[in-house]
């Protein structure tokens, strides 16, 4: 299959978290103890890594600079989609958002970099004709607008789906779009003098001149004009109940755009796609939204690691509460994929509805194993779990124990190895603390990664 290919702004995302417990005396103003910090990819950045969830190759046009944030940013992005790079006139753009008991109390943007408009690079042009779909992931900082880029996206339109997700500060979108995705907000200010959400839709396909509109509007769901039909395309009720007051709704429409652009590259029509897409952002919102996706910022952040492969841990979590089921986890680093390995995961996904594998990162490995491990990088590894039938979801961790991790997915039941019989986990109190289960399941004799390893040096 040819790759889904993301153009647009990225953006680095901080979330500070602490406890607001207090005023200062210098103003009524909350005073913020910092606990820790979160980063990931925004703008088109999280649409892209949204959407390597979902198509096994991804690329990102995207325009970034070699400032420290860029640094950070190019980081997080190279985990899971290959970057393709224009260049950035000004600082990354950064939003920091400071929060405290799940609330954001303020937003902080800084830097003020745009796309420059010079002659693109072959290897974008290259990168775009190969596209298999195309998402627009327009922040306002001038990827979209892009002379070259505006015409290769009309020219291309008519034989591969591209995907329009706009900014009231960025261009219109090229003539053909399969589809544009506005949310209600966003429609109100492209169409002023209209208010409904099917109005709203139907005068923007034929102003945008697109094969379809679909405009989002939260909670209920979205309004598609394609062609001459009017479609209301509501959230399933299953995944409302996941769902509650306050719930953190950042990344909702690079979710839904990512997750309508993945169902047309694998075939699907664009009412398929939309209602795929419906279901995907309601889920993603009622797991915890982009937060979901951040990883811990600190001094290793060179190579921390939170990337999660097949369905989102965090959306498979929200789906098995919702429907009252019981979600099962398991960690290690699964190095060698052996039968040891596999009649772990079997037997550990028949205690529950679903089974999420907690993965070292490689630098956790490196930390646990030594200098010469792993032998499989963590993206390939993840890719051999998640193909197992007995794996919902995957999800990789920098540090050495998963405790963090698994504070914030809250498995019913955590599983390990009966070698680990007698051992004071260091995740134990994490999990007994939430009020879940440890599971300890006898391993298959004769199988180890480490074993594996030292007979085949042995060999050779």
């Amino acid at each position: 299959m040819k790759p889904l290919v993301v153009v647009g702004d990225s953006i680095l995302d901080v979330d500070i978290e602490g406890v607001a417990d207090r005023l200062s005396p210098e103003a009524p103003v909350p005073v913020v103890d910092v606990e820790r910090q979160w980063v990931r990819p925004g703008g088109a950045g999280l649409a892209a890594a949204l959407a390597a969830q979902s198509v096994a190759d991804v690329s990102l046009i995207t325009a970034t600079t070699e400032d420290r944030d860029g640094h950070t940013l190019a980081r997080l992005l190279g985990r899971d989609v290959r970057v393709v790079t224009m260049p950035l006139r000004g600082e990354t753009v950064r939003k920091t958002r400071i929060r405290a008991a799940g609330q954001s109390l303020l937003r902080l943007d800084t830097g003020d970099g745009t796309a420059d408009g010079g002659r693109l690079t072959a290897s974008v042009a290259r990168t775009l004709r190969a596209a298999g779909a195309i998402l627009v992931a327009d922040y306002g900082r001038g990827v979209a607008a892009h002379p070259q880029i505006r015409h290769m996206l009309t020219e291309l339109a008519r034989s591969v789906p591209v995907v329009w997700d706009p900014h009231p500060r960025g261009p219109a979108p090229t003539p053909g779009a399969s589809l544009v995705t506005p949310n209600l907000k966003e429609a109100r200010q492209f169409a002023p003098g209209y208010v409904e959400a099917d109005e709203l839709a139907k005068v923007l396909r034929d102003e945008w001149a697109a094969d379809s509109v679909a405009v989002t509007t939260g909670p209920a769901g979205a309004v598609l004009a394609n062609g001459k039909r009017l479609t209301v395309v509501p959230v399933p009720a299953e995944i409302r109940i996941a769902g509650h007051a306050g719930t953190d709704t950042c990344g909702a429409g690079d979710r839904f755009a990512s997750a309508a652009t993945a169902a047309l590259c694998h075939g699907s029509t664009v009412a398929e796609a939309v209602s795929h897409a419906v279901d995907a952002a309601a889920g993603f919102v009622a797991a915890g939204g982009a937060a979901t996706l951040s990883i811990r910022d600190s001094t290793t952040a060179a190579e921390s690691d939170t990337t999660e492969t097949g369905g989102s841990a965090f959306e498979v979590a929200a789906r098995v509460r919702a429907a009252g089921g019981r979600l099962v986890a398991t960690g290690g680093c699964f190095d060698l994929l052996h039968p040891g390995h596999v009649s772990l995961l079997r037997r550990a996904r028949a205690m529950g509805d679903a089974l999420v594998v907690c993965l070292n990162s490689d630098a956790s490995v490196r930390r646990l194993k030594g200098p010469h491990r792993p032998i499989v990088p963590a993206r390939d590894r993840a890719r051999l779990l998640i193909a197992l039938s007995s794996v919902d979801a995957v999800v990789v961790f920098d540090e050495s124990a998963p405790s963090a991790l698994l504070d914030r997915l809250r498995p019913d039941v955590w599983v390990k190895g009966g070698d680990y019989t007698g051992v004071d986990l260091p995740e134990a109190a994490v999990v007994r603390g939430y009020g879940g289960e440890i599971a300890l399941i006898p391993t298959v004799r004769g199988y180890s990664t480490t074993q594996l390893v030292a007979a085949t040096q042995a060999r050779g």
